[in-house]
């Protein structure tokens, strides 16, 4: 299977009125509702729950930042793997967006490493409003071997996943659509992979407003 055709015009995939409502959701409140190192800290579930992971430095937090259209939503540490927790967002009353530690780890200690997984593989098996998960893939470098173990996770906690290629501007053309048609093509025989791609640049804002309203539908149908 061959990936979606990034040039593509918005309308192609989305129609107006999905861009319009992505658009809304996210000019409305958005509020951090805590950071989570443990299952019986979890936040009461609301309708609909969508997580983001990604290897460290993949642009994970520009990204949350983009979507909401604010500077510093995403909370960050300034050591790449050094984030501990699952930090929940509430996006108006029936979209909760959580912020999972990047993974990949080069300068976190074994123990860390392992709590961490754990945290995540229970959260991903026992949270039942968990409606997708976005992987988050650096376009400049596609799916690496911790990718894949992030996937096989997903797999098997039998999560609806879906990629999201970031930093595309750093990209030329031909290039990121190889690279699309790559990652497009890892996914084929997954059993949890959503087929859709979303390719995206946070910095110059490409491909936002489609994730945005793919959120809004996710949150629409609860």
């Amino acid at each position: 299977m061959s990936a979606p055709d990034f040039r593509e015009k918005p309308e192609d995939l989305f129609t107006e009125e999905a861009i319009e409502a992505g658009r809304k959701l996210f000019a409305g409140e958005i509020t951090f509702l805590r950071g989570v190192r443990s299952l019986d800290a979890l936040p009461d579930p609301m309708a609909c729950e969508i997580a983001f992971a990604g290897r460290s430095n993949v642009g994970k937090s520009s990204l949350l930042n983009g979507l909401a259209g604010r500077k510093a939503l995403a909370r960050t540490s300034g050591t790449p793997g050094r984030t501990r927790e699952l930090n929940f967002y509430a996006v108006g009353s029936q979209l909760c967006l959580v912020d999972m530690p990047g993974y990949g780890y080069a300068q976190a200690e074994k123990s860390l490493v392992a709590q961490w997984q754990s945290l995540l593989r229970d959260y991903l098996r026992g949270r039942r409003e968990l409606k997708r998960v976005f992987v988050l893939v650096d376009s400049r470098h596609g799916l690496k071997s911790a990718d894949m173990e992030m996937l096989e996770l997903l797999d098997t906690a039998a999560v609806v996943y879906q990629l999201v290629l970031t930093k595309s501007d750093k990209m030329k053309p031909g290039a990121l659509q190889r690279v699309a048609d790559d990652v497009q093509r890892g996914l084929a025989r997954r059993p949890a992979a959503h087929p859709r791609l979303h390719i995206t640049s946070a910095e110059k804002g490409a491909g936002l407003a489609e994730l945005r309203a793919e959120l809004a539908m996710l949150a629409a149908q609860g």
